[in-house]
């Protein structure tokens, strides 16, 4: 199998998730790293470039002379997949040119700045044909393909209700690192903070493991920290579209608290559980029969889940592993087109343009209900 060719912008020198996407994409052996514009600066692009151990000729100014650029190089050496590993504020216009000029895009979450630009950003993927993928890591974990399989397959039953969470503590005081200088700036990040950050990982999570989709919602939204300017806390009750409702919370002030997304689903029948500092085990709690405990690498789970594993059961899968598999099955789709193949289902299993779209919507409508005194609001009305 030929790897794919991999650019990337961003992803220099301090940051933390330019070196984990460069894991990802090399861990199943389907990419290779050939260029980049790591930096805005030339020198720290230089750099990165340098300790990747890449040709000097390839290592870019700015996004703008790597696309124009790698387009002209002769198709069997040009880059054909970029990443961007930027600020929010960073992806819609590197994302449009690179969509327009030929490339397949792998983007990091929130997809844009605003829903206006994800609304845009869709029509010119739509109209070029080029492929998009985002980095909506937690739904690359094998026991939450496993989840969402369990209740395609109805045997929950009709779902009724449904908890999801994402508690961070890193933001419990106003002294704030570099990674949180820009996700603290509206002007880079957005119109949301902690709801943008890791409110969306919560409400993707939701719609992908369910098969639902969230209608309604009902914001409270919270700046703890005195003088924060985003939001760093907050809680959303959800309306579905089977008449199911949810609650969804996300803050970055839960002193003591890491990253332990969380997610319970409940049905007619029985519910599930998952969770990230537990992510090779699947709880499923029947109505009136013991409760399972299923476990990754095992025989009995679905097609799904077998194929985002790599090792044997028992031997612990985490968080790399998961973006990964989200790095894998793009690779495998894009490879399935240029051979003219048809791309296994479980191929087509990662995130993409239409989950942007919904996690812009959930933002601006989260803020607006938060700033709202009337407080249930429809999901801004969105075509995916």
């Amino acid at each position: 199998m030929k790897k794919l060719r991999l650019g990337m912008i961003g992803g220099g020198p301090g940051s933390f998730i330019g070196a984990i996407h460069r894991i990802a994409a090399r861990m199943d052996n389907r990419y290779e790293l050939v260029g980049g514009a790591f930096s805005s600066s030339l020198e720290k692009s230089l750099e990165t470039g340098k300790e990747l151990d890449l040709n000097e000729n390839r290592i870019y100014p700015s996004y703008q002379e790597l696309i124009l650029q790698e387009k002209e190089k002769p198709a069997n050496e040009r880059i054909q997949v970029i990443a961007i590993v930027t600020p929010n504020h960073l992806h819609f216009e590197p994302a449009k040119m690179a969509l327009e000029n030929g490339f397949h895009v792998v983007l990091d979450k929130p997809m844009t700045l605003s829903l206006a630009e994800a609304l845009a950003l869709k029509v010119i993927q739509e109209k070029t044909g080029n492929l998009l993928c985002l980095t909506h890591t937690y739904t690359g974990y094998p026991m939450v393909k496993e989840a969402k399989q369990q209740i395609a397959a109805g045997k929950l039953g009709k779902i009724r209700k449904v908890y999801v969470e994402y508690p961070q503590g890193w933001l419990s005081t106003a002294v704030e690192s570099k990674q949180a200088d820009w996700r603290t700036d509206p002007s880079k990040s957005g119109i949301a903070g902690a709801m943008g950050d890791i409110g969306t990982h919560a409400f993707n999570l939701v719609e992908y493991v369910t098969g639902l989709r969230v209608q309604k919602l009902c914001a409270d939204i919270n700046i703890v920290i005195e003088n924060r300017r985003l939001d760093d806390d907050g809680a959303v009750l959800l309306k579905f579209d089977n008449g199911a409702s949810g609650v969804l919370m996300a803050t970055q002030i839960a002193a003591g608290e890491e990253n332990n997304v969380k997610i319970r689903v409940y049905g007619e029948k029985g519910g599930l559980e998952w969770q990230q500092v537990d992510a090779n085990t699947l709880t499923i709690k029947w109505l009136d029969e013991p409760a399972q405990t299923l476990r990754t690498g095992s025989g009995y789970l679905s097609s799904f889940a077998q194929h985002n594993t790599r090792t044997p059961s028992g031997h612990p899968e985490g968080y790399l592993e998961a973006f990964a598999n989200i790095y894998k099955n793009f690779a495998e789709h894009i490879l399935a087109i240029q051979n003219q193949a048809e791309p296994k289902k479980e191929s087509l299993d990662y995130p993409g343009i239409e989950e942007g779209v919904r996690g812009m919507a959930f933002i601006e409508t989260v803020i607006a209900s938060g700033k709202s005194s009337e407080k249930w609001l429809d999901l801004l009305k969105v075509e995916c």
